[in-house]
């Protein structure tokens, strides 16, 4: 039966005791990780979020009745004990940070019990995560999520500090907005007084933080809750919460160096590690044309090579099929990799195909400097050694290349070089390599819409120098956007802000919006801007991908408490559900379909 904590006060966390209280008597509270009963002497490890504690039970300290209730005990009852602080009689485990201790108990209360629980927890478990999803309570408890939670909390803790310190306010934006349907898809939210009429949850603060910045709050910051309809991947879930800032009278090089700063602060605070400052810049184009990637992963080489020049006259037809119609040939350089057997080669040429390929063409450089190729019989002599000599290569390398349209080129090499580079255990956890990458360009193509839209979003500011192209070449035009890249995640991005309503105009035209449309969706901020709007710029960092980078984990889920699965769904309240035929009477909405039938 459940005990009452009256009269007592935990006076320490468990792994907040050390040899520094030997002798004291002390109170703790926690979940029993596991009890031996040695006969006589009952050993019990009392687990809570600092760490784990040796408890030991004798008759002749605690009394028959602890006694009795100490041999009852199973893993996950919650107890509070007294006792004194004692070196640990047997010997010390180095693996825990109270090991060096154990608490002489000589009381003890049982406060509630627990039935087995579905899996052990503990540490790095190997149960799957649909059922610690689905226990997410449970899951919880376990020291690597414990402290994964832990940190989290700190980095938002350490940010909010260094952001005040900063002059930035913390201000709060509504999370009930107008839907603006450009980019990802709302969630929206019904209006019982509106009938009719939905609200969006909001996908970032940015129209409410640009009116901030026109009310002249100057510097502003907010952990924010953000939601976006839209597939799962290991780094996004549908709701998550973004670092977000806005600055008034600033350039990139501002942004960048506030962030530079608050980045370094987290980094050595943490981790005890020193990143560059500056952190290194690099173009959207040199981040494709290098990497096939505008969030490169710098903790290993393998770069592609341009060779179109070197092969544009060879006999091989699929590299010059390529370049006639326009297109690229490109390579990557897989070092020391020459002696890779054919079925592995055969596999990257099918993830390739994942990602557009038609095929792909390799070429082994073997130690006696001879070729084995999948092409080599199309070209002469000269032309394999130029190529191989534009590769850089060297026995005992694979060379493998890609022929296509520029952009398709670039997804499959840049997703090749990095499946290499897990497949080879290139990527280290505890290495951080930082990149901004500037200067993206202000728009993009859309096939399926067969316009341009905005490669971030509409209130981007252009490069003063590529705006005269916006009517002759507007996928030429360049923005003042940028990413803070680390070990090839995005972890946040942003842009200086158009604040000349000429400028903002013309946007929306690119962008196919009649004056009518833009006054419809973005009135309010057109609005604003009609009364003296300061230049302004902003970043929003994924607070999620930052812990979980921080943190070292693989997957977004492992930092976040109560997270979403692939299809969007809640495993433990089983969210989302079909709601009471009442409540969508009352809001005007009939839901069609088998789901809306059983509702």
């Amino acid at each position: 039966m459940a005990e009452s904590m009256l009269g007592l006060k935990r006076s320490h966390r468990c792994a907040e005791l050390s040899t520094a209280q030997i002798g004291q008597n002390v109170t703790v509270m926690g979940w029993v990780q596991k009890s031996r009963n040695k006969g006589g002497i009952i050993f019990v490890d009392l687990r809570d979020r600092s760490g784990i504690l040796q408890i030991i039970f004798e008759e002749q300290d605690c009394g028959a009745e602890n006694f009795a209730k100490a041999e009852k005990l199973r893993s996950e009852f919650v107890v509070a004990v007294t006792g004194r602080v004692e070196a640990r009689s047997g010997a010390v485990n180095e693996n825990l940070a109270t090991g060096a201790i154990e608490v002489r108990a000589d009381g003890l209360r049982i406060l509630s019990e627990s039935e087995t629980p579905p899996f052990p927890i503990e540490e790095n478990s190997k149960t799957k995560e649909e059922l610690r999803l689905k226990y997410r309570f449970l899951d919880l408890r376990r020291p690597d999520m414990q402290r994964n939670l832990l940190l989290r909390s700190r980095i938002a803790i350490l940010t909010r500090q260094f952001l005040a310190q900063e002059g930035f306010l913390e201000i709060e934006t509504p999370t009930l907005i107008k839907s603006t349907p450009e980019g990802a898809r709302d969630y929206l939210v019904p209006s019982r007084v509106h009938p009719g009429s939905f609200y969006a949850l909001p996908q970032s603060p940015q129209l409410f933080k640009q009116l901030l910045m026109c009310s002249g709050y100057d510097r502003y910051f907010q952990l924010a809750r953000c939601y976006r309809d839209e597939d799962l991947r290991a780094d996004r879930q549908p709701e998550f919460t973004q670092i977000d800032m806005e600055l008034s009278f600033v350039d990139v090089d501002d942004v960048l160096d506030v962030n530079e700063r608050l980045l370094y602060k987290l980094f050595k605070e943490i981790l005890d590690i020193e990143i560059p400052q500056p952190i290194p810049r690099m173009t959207w184009q040199e981040a494709m044309d290098r990497f096939g990637s505008d969030k490169p992963d710098l903790r290993f080489g393998m770069e592609l090579k341009d060779v179109s020049d070197v092969v544009k006259n060879c006999g091989f037809a699929v590299f010059k099929g390529a370049l006639e119609q326009g297109g690229t040939v490109r390579g990557i350089n897989v070092k020391g990799q020459g002696g890779m057997p054919r079925k592995k080669i055969d596999a990257l040429v099918e993830y390739a195909r994942g990602f557009g390929a038609k095929g792909l063409a390799y070429a082994a450089i073997q130690e006696d400097g001879s070729c084995k190729s999948s092409f080599s019989k199309f070209m002469t002599q000269e032309e394999m050694g130029a190529l191989t000599a534009a590769m850089d290569a060297e026995p005992g390398d694979l060379l493998l290349f890609a022929a296509d349209k520029r952009k398709v080129v670039w997804d499959v090499l840049g997703n090749l070089r990095l499946e290499l580079a897990r497949q080879l255990d290139l990527l280290k956890n505890d290495e951080f390599c930082f990149l901004w990458v500037t200067e993206f360009p202000l728009l993009e193509y859309s096939e399926e819409q067969d316009r341009y839209v905005a490669m971030h979003h509409p209130f981007t500011m252009p490069m003063e120098e590529d705006w005269h192209l916006i009517d002759s070449d507007p996928g030429a035009v360049r923005a003042k956007a940028y990413d803070i890249v680390l070990n090839g995640t995005e972890l946040g991005g942003g842009s200086v802000r158009i604040h000349q309503s000429d400028i903002q105009s013309k946007m929306f035209e690119v962008l196919g919006f009649t004056p009518e449309k833009a006054q419809e969706q973005f009135g309010f901020l057109l609005e604003a801007f009609k009364y003296g709007v300061p230049p302004h710029a902003g970043l929003a960092y994924g607070l999620d991908r930052v812990v979980m980078l921080m943190g070292g984990c693989d997957n977004i889920r492992e930092v976040i408490a109560f997270p979403k699965v692939k299809d969007a769904s809640c495993l433990m309240t089983e969210a989302p559900t079909p709601v009471d035929v009442k409540q969508l009477e009352e809001l005007g909405i009939e839901v069609s379909g088998k789901e809306g039938q059983q509702a």
